[in-house]
């Protein structure tokens, strides 16, 4: 009679393997599908103009891909083609990160990032994944008001208590089985990888191209490893380490935010007496604590955002701490948290006809929740939050909270294990003190990958390495490997590039404004305090 653990070994044994048959299945069984038809695209949720070269269309896929003949949904596809057939090589696929960032119209911001011989060269392509936008949406029946920032991300009491954090992540997993119907256990990173090919599929590619961040370096993950003979040139920035979804890659936060913390300190000291934030990095670290203590005892009250407390201006911090060009913003909320200055501009929460209002945390917490599954202790939460707290006091111990995952049902099927098998076509692109997707997740996935990849690290704490504001190495290795296909012949670590800092933020951004920001890029102001945890 077999053990209960050697019985649970082969379950997941079983599972594993009827994920890769299926995957293999899919690959050579599948009919071609109808060509798409192309008609013009909706609004972008976030305020973003649209491309007048943009098309869109929708397709249908398998909600369950173990049951290909059941029921579809839909997957919402952008396409904006090259002006240059003749030297046209294919697709470029994207993904706006989050998990749960909309990501339709984001070639409409890519077309002003790359280069000419880049554009040339490929259809840019995006699509909003299962679950979000104007794909068929999921939602966990809740409004804005229902959503307080600070239990989204799941800071502790100002006392270092988790009790109304476990009490809101288990009501939230309640009403998502609830409102979120057979879709939302199907909202998987696995399934958006089978989702990805059949766009390249439908667009009638033999192999597809991709270029994407923070969690979209997951999702790339997963697809190169399902589909390596589909995968042309794979550019995967800002990483996640496939061995430690989600948990553990969340738990990074505290450490890396503390790491970031010393660029801006940094910064500020050496603005003053202009800022007035300390003379000296450490003082500057000293206040911005005592401003976030004195906040979680006395908020301050925003003409359009309500209350802000210390956990929201730590969140805001650490969302703007997303790039350099952002830091005036986080010395912006200070100065007027501080009762020093005006109040910054409080920018709406994104919506848009047919989009549920709690679509972003709806998709996020699907994903997060059904790629693997969480602790249910709610004594380790309670000590890991503990030991972050007092290690890592600028997030006070937020990245190891409770999520409602830890009360979600088990997943449908185990994470893909992302292996070295399949050709060596990834780049991987990371910065070295990135405060969501730290240097440690890039270091994972290089090593579960192998002779297949190469990465590029530069010496920058900015989310994104792709970033034509901030050249450097890793942005000419990414254009050269999208042109010519050649990797660097070894991993490389440079400084950025020289250059004169722009007089302001440039516009337009390739990612929309999202609370954990997206690729490469903050978002301004909270209206960062958005739950999109890693890009």
């Amino acid at each position: 009679m077999l053990s209960r653990s050697l019985k649970a070994l082969c379950g997941t044994v079983v599972l594993a393997l009827t994920a890769t048959l299926a995957s293999a299945a899919q690959a050579q069984a599948d009919p071609p599908p109808p060509a798409p038809t192309w008609r013009e695209c909706p609004p972008d949720p976030y305020g973003s103009p649209v491309d007048p070269r943009l098309r869109c269309t929708t397709l249908r896929v398998p909600l369950d891909y173990r049951a290909p003949s059941g029921r579809t949904i839909e997957v919402a596809v952008s396409r904006l083609a090259t002006a240059k057939p003749a030297v046209r090589r294919g697709i470029l696929l994207h993904n706006g990160g989050g998990p749960g960032g909309f990501s339709l119209n984001l070639p409409s911001s890519w077309v002003h990032m790359y280069p000419q011989d880049v554009l040339d060269r490929y259809d840019l392509v995006s699509f909003d994944p299962r679950g979000v936008g104007y794909s068929t949406p999921v939602t966990c029946g809740r409004t804005a008001a229902g959503l307080p920032n600070d239990l989204v991300l799941p800071f502790p009491a100002a006392d270092g208590s988790i009790g109304a954090n476990v009490t809101f992540a288990r009501d939230l997993a309640r009403d998502c089985r609830s409102h979120g119907g057979d879709v939302l256990r199907h909202v998987t990173t696995a399934n958006t990888a089978r989702d990805m090919d059949r766009i390249r599929a439908a667009l009638g590619e033999r192999k597809l191209s991709y270029n994407a961040a923070s969690y979209g370096s997951y999702l790339g993950a997963v697809y190169t490893e399902l589909f390596p003979d589909r995968s042309d040139r794979i550019i995967l920035d800002s990483n996640v380490d496939p061995n430690a979804v989600w948990h553990d890659q969340f738990a990074l936060w505290d450490e890396a935010t503390e790491l970031r913390f010393g660029d801006f300190a940094n910064w500020a000291a050496g603005r003053e007496p202009e800022l007035h934030l300390g003379a000296t990095p450490a003082e500057v670290r000293t206040n911005f604590l005592a401003l976030a203590a004195r906040l979680d005892r006395t908020p301050v009250t925003h003409p359009q955002g309500g209350p802000i407390n210390g956990n929201l201006f730590r969140a805001a911090y650490h969302g703007l701490s997303y790039h350099t060009l952002y830091f005036p913003e986080i010395a912006a909320w200070w100065r007027y948290l501080d009762q020093r200055g005006p109040a910054p501009a409080w920018q709406p929460n994104p919506v848009a006809p047919g989009i549920p209002e709690d679509n972003g945390t709806a998709s996020l917490f699907a994903v997060t929740c059904g790629d693997a599954r969480a602790p249910r202790d709610i004594g380790h939460y309670q000590r890991e939050v503990t030991a972050d707290r007092a290690r890592y006091p600028v997030l006070a111990g937020m990245g190891t909270g409770i999520w409602p995952c830890a009360f979600w049902p088990d997943p449908v099927e185990p994470p893909v294990r992302v292996t070295d098998r399949g050709p060596r076509n990834v780049l991987l692109l990371q910065t070295a003190r990135d405060p969501a997707t730290p240097l440690a997740g890039a270091l994972g996935l290089r090593r579960s990958l192998g002779k297949r990849a190469q990465l590029v690290t530069v010496d920058t704490g900015n989310h994104g390495a792709y970033d034509p504001y901030t050249p450097s190495c890793a942005v000419t290795a990414a254009n050269r490997f999208l042109v010519t296909g050649v990797l660097p012949a070894r991993d490389l670590t440079c400084e950025p590039d020289p250059v004169d800092p722009p007089a302001a933020v440039p516009q337009p951004q390739p990612q929309p404004p999202v609370l954990v920001p997206v690729p490469g890029r903050a978002p301004a102001g909270p209206a960062l305090l958005r739950p999109a945890p890693l890009s």
